[in-house]
């Protein structure tokens, strides 16, 4: 059922849940779970060649807005309010997950798919940029407006912004906005299939155009960068050593006894892990789990390694570089494994790697990694590393904790409205 949003310009929009449907049918996805897929080999024919076999899309094109009924559903309300009585980030990633697919879906238009023909471009999530979090916090009994459109386009990879967003006294209060990058593969999933290229329809959408270029290469860049590729700089370097350094009595000369600085804790002592054996109601329009799930679990994870660290419930501010490396598989053990490995201040950075376990052969495969930063009311111990490995996860997690609180490229567009007018509030 469609419902009014009060807001300058109302308008009838669907819930999330009838977009969702919407969606499956437009992927020729049947309810009901079966182990065994239904082959999607006979769409190959209707792939795309080149994108100028496509015609380009604005940014309006894609523009899409839906509902989260919490007023009215108390099933909803049940499966989104937190122990406090807040709503859960956790529930929120994954309808944000979902409707980024669901908007990438909208921007891929293809006149010569004959009618009823189910869509070919197999949509995944390839990576969350960014999460950004606002001091509004989200009440689980008012409606959540989720809205969102492609902000930039390659070939066959679609940045997508989100944004939701409470009304609370006639008045829309920003939530959050996300940056996606949707990955759009051939019918079978195995190589990569063109989607239609953005033309802007204004200036406003050329200035966004541009922004989603810049992102593209701050992200190669950054990739470059990283410590399991590169050698931290002279500042990093210095910083570790003199981590180490603190770590040392001054009347001690053994380089093998090392002493905890006062008001520090070890890495090695702040961490939690847990073990997830996925279901096929956690499963993905292609039979693989949702992207979504797995970043509900490590947001709660991590939520729950801050708690513990800090002795205060901790407040998310930003959660960064979502990695969707591989693909996984419903009925999957999956370990996840959460490290504080960066503190400053009232702040915690947290990173929670996410792998996939074969209990026959005793290997792991690591699917995920996701970054959280989080606040708390009270300055934090400060993590020490005891080991080489730890020492790049520190260095790892300052890096990401110190692109969060500075402002950069990186950190997204601002996003049409429902008039294709650019929203002039930020974070």
């Amino acid at each position: 059922m469609s419902r009014q949003v009060s807001n300058h310009n109302s308008e009838s929009v669907l819930t999330i849940q009838e977009l969702a449907q919407r969606i499956a049918k437009v992927m020729g996805v049947k309810s009901g779970y079966s182990p065994i897929q239904a082959s999607r080999t006979h769409l190959l024919e209707y792939v795309p060649k080149s994108q100028a076999d496509l015609p380009p899309r604005s940014m309006r094109d894609s523009y899409l807005v839906a509902l989260i009924p919490l007023s009215s559903d108390l099933h909803l309300q049940d499966k989104y309010t937190t122990f406090l009585g807040y709503v859960r980030v956790g529930r929120l990633l994954e309808d944000m997950d979902i409707f980024a697919v669901m908007v990438a879906q909208k921007h891929i238009h293809n006149p010569r798919l004959p009618e009823g023909i189910p869509s070919p471009q197999t949509l995944v999530t390839a990576l969350v940029d960014r999460i950004d979090f606002s001091d509004f916090v989200p009440k689980p009994k008012e409606d959540i407006k989720i809205s969102g459109h492609v902000s930039w386009v390659g070939k066959s990879t679609m940045e997508v912004v989100v944004w939701l967003e409470q009304n609370m006294y006639g008045t829309w209060h920003r939530i959050t906005r996300a940056l996606f990058l949707i990955a759009a593969r051939d019918p079978t999933n195995t190589k990569a299939a063109v989607v239609n290229a953005i033309v802007p329809a204004d200036d406003r959408e050329r200035e966004i155009l541009a922004g989603g270029e810049t992102r593209k290469l701050y992200r190669i860049e950054l990739e470059k960068q990283h410590v399991s590729k590169v050698i931290p700089d002279d500042e990093e370097q210095r910083i570790v050593h003199d981590l180490y350094v603190r770590t040392k009595s001054n009347k001690d000369v053994s380089l093998m006894n090392v002493v905890l600085p006062s008001g520090a804790v070890w890495m090695e002592e702040c961490t939690i892990s847990n073990t997830i054996f996925s279901q096929p109601e956690n499963r993905n329009l292609h039979n693989t789990v949702f992207g979504g799930f797995i970043m509900r679990q490590a947001a709660e994870l991590s939520w729950v390694l801050g708690f513990k660290f800090s002795k205060y419930r901790p407040k998310v501010k930003s959660i960064s570089d979502i990695k969707f490396s591989k693909p996984i598989a419903v009925n999957s053990l999956i370990h996840m494994h959460a490290f504080v490995v960066f503190t400053q201040m009232q702040f915690i950075q947290i990173t929670v790697y996410v792998e996939t376990f074969d209990p026959q052969t005793g290997t792991s495969d690591t699917t995920n990694i996701v970054h959280f930063t989080y606040e708390v009311p009270e300055i934090v111990k400060e993590v020490i590393p005891r080991t080489y490995q730890e020492a790049m996860m520190y260095v790892d997690g300052r890096r990401h904790f110190l692109e969060i609180m500075k402002a950069g490229p990186h950190a997204g567009p601002k996003m049409l409205n429902d008039d294709g007018i650019v929203h002039k509030s930020k974070l």
